[in-house]
């Protein structure tokens, strides 16, 4: 992969994606396939992924206090442009956002952990966090967490800054009591979930403005109390 020529601690703060970054994401729309996008690609790497670096780079400073262990790396917490077409009817090679994730430090593996996320594409923002595809064992480690502190999840679903800015935790649901609790459980729709996480979505032309960092970092702040739940039901995904 091209990289910048600047170090990490170099990079220009973020004052907005260029709308020449969107404008690239719907031509590699109209045109995804490998020769037009090897063609264009230093637009990709100039136009898309350089402001997403930028971007990280000036969140990383605003996050130390309330995610001090959380790693925020310009180059290594965006996701790849290259689309895993193996199990999927897609196979149009190259994804059409811009994205990155961010987890805990020290972690062995960091597939299904708690982390933040925020994702540029086309017609949407998604800023948030949470996992979002648990495991079977993970799911049962928060059903449990949930069934034997319920105060623990409430005390944060119903903090102000929690109501006010994320509302509710998202996610699919079981149609039914997941096996094991009653249907009349009181916290069955907190029990029902098959997804746990939380976020908001924005306009895609936010991300042009300087205050799209302000956004996510309101976001990111609101959500780390649930992250450090999701932290304590799922024991594995902790340091």
């Amino acid at each position: 992969m091209t990289r910048h020529p600047l170090e990490e601690t170099a990079y220009p703060p973020f004052a907005g994606f260029p709308p020449e970054g969107l404008s690239f994401l719907r031509r590699l729309k109209r045109n995804n396939n490998r020769p037009w996008f090897q063609k264009h690609k230093p637009d990709y790497e100039e136009l898309v992924r350089f402001p997403m670096e930028c971007f990280i780079a000036s969140l990383r400073p605003r996050m130390t206090e309330v995610a001090p262990d959380f790693d925020f790396q310009p180059r290594k917490s965006i996701f790849r442009v290259y689309r895993d077409t193996r199990f999927s009817n897609d196979k149009t090679p190259y994804k059409t956002n811009i994205a990155a994730s961010f987890e805990a430090r020290g972690l062995k593996d960091r597939t299904g952990t708690a982390g933040l996320y925020v994702g540029v594409e086309l017609g949407e923002i998604f800023v948030g966090g949470g996992i979002y595809l648990p495991s079977s064992e993970q799911l049962k480690s928060i059903r449990a967490f949930i069934d034997a502190q319920p105060d623990e999840l409430l005390e944060v679903v119903e903090q102000p800054v929690f109501v006010k800015i994320l509302r509710e935790i998202l996610g699919e649901r079981l149609q039914k009591a997941p096996l094991g609790y009653p249907k009349d459980h009181p916290m069955i729709e907190y029990l029902r979930l098959k997804q746990y996480y939380v976020g908001v979505e924005l306009d895609e032309k936010e991300c042009l403005k300087p205050r799209f960092l302000e956004s996510v970092v309101r976001v990111f702040t609101a959500a780390m109390p649930f992250i450090r739940w999701l932290q304590r039901a799922t024991p594995s995904g902790a340091r």
